[in-house]
């Protein structure tokens, strides 16, 4: 799989941001199928930065309401990569 297809974009939030700030974190949607090395081969590679630790999570899809029909949007999956101290990543914001 190639790195462009494994990480999906990275997720700004307060606390994508918090962790940026505090841990070193950063916060990226990955693609469902692809595992802890995958992520960290292709963040490595990418960003050109040193990788301590990669967790992930598996977030399940909502239920939506549209007219009178109720609907499930898919899930997708979130890696939190912790980087090594003095390493950044620059998403230009």
């Amino acid at each position: 799989m190639d790195y462009y297809q494994i990480i999906k974009k990275p997720l700004h939030s307060e606390k994508s941001v918090g962790d940026r700030d505090l841990t070193n974190s950063y916060h990226f949607r990955v693609d469902k199928k692809a595992n802890k090395i995958q992520i960290k081969e292709a963040i490595e590679k990418l960003f050109d930065v040193k990788i301590l630790n990669v967790r992930t999570m598996n977030r399940g899809g909502k239920k939506r309401k549209y007219r009178n029909k109720v609907y499930k949007t898919s899930g997708w999956k979130k890696a939190v990569v912790t980087l090594k101290e003095g390493d950044r990543i620059d998403l230009g914001y």
